[in-house]
């Protein structure tokens, strides 16, 4: 469903991806994992259009998005969930999840896809007149992927949806992207919790200073001791 082949992309005189490559396949899991700096961010960046990659090529659902703007890979179906979860503070509820639809024409099937999220997220049904600010960081991030939701995404990107969440709240994040994906959506998860995301995925990739260096299904990069040494901490 989205293969990066030889993805390049610069920020002035500095590179952040030296020639990555990897692929997900429809209805996977797939984590990337790595330290801070190693290049995840850009990745995601690159596959939705927010930095243009000065060489490779970027394919999704069989089209070619190296070059295409940001509402057209969303249009695509290609749906990014940025780090720090990004709500509309002074929007309701509601509203930060109406906006996940801006590039809906049929409003039925925004307020379809919102009554979907509320079975999905029950407690965004009960806070949907609050003001996205107000909630906690856990609710925040629930919001920002149930907005994403609305969009009616066939693969999401989610950019560390545990980054600063109490251990459980990470678990139910974790078990909602899982549920996502059982519903029928792929998806692409960021994270620098490895132990967590493990769990949750079929196969994982290891980037290292803008290249991938570590490949394969998660069960088996949970034993490897490259990988418990550098992430699991044990």
């Amino acid at each position: 469903m989205l293969e990066l082949d030889d993805v390049r992309v610069h920020y002035g005189r500095v590179q952040a991806l030296h020639g990555l490559s990897l692929k997900v396949e429809q209805g996977e899991i797939v984590a990337l994992l790595g330290n801070n700096g190693a290049g995840k961010t850009t990745t995601l960046s690159a596959a939705s259009g927010l930095v243009r990659p000065s060489g490779g090529t970027i394919r999704f659902d069989g089209r070619d998005i190296s070059a295409a703007h940001p509402w057209d890979v969303v249009a695509a179906g290609l749906v990014h969930v940025p780090e720090g979860r990004r709500v509309f503070s002074t929007l309701t509820v509601l509203e930060n999840l109406q906006l996940g639809g801006y590039l809906v024409k049929d409003q039925r099937v925004v307020a379809e896809r919102i009554e979907h999220v509320y079975e999905l997220l029950p407690l965004l049904a009960e806070r949907r007149a609050q003001q996205g600010g107000t909630l906690s960081g856990g609710e925040q991030q629930m919001l920002a992927i149930g907005r994403a939701l609305v969009a009616g995404p066939k693969m999401l990107m989610l950019d560390e949806p545990s980054m600063g969440l109490a251990p459980l709240v990470v678990a139910a994040v974790m078990q909602v992207i899982r549920t996502v994906s059982e519903q029928g959506t792929t998806v692409l998860l960021v994270e620098q919790n490895a132990r967590a995301a493990l769990k949750i995925t079929d196969r994982a990739y290891v980037i290292d200073q803008g290249v991938t260096t570590i490949e394969g299904d998660a069960a088996t990069l949970a034993r490897d001791p490259r990988i418990i040494e550098a992430y699991l901490g044990a």
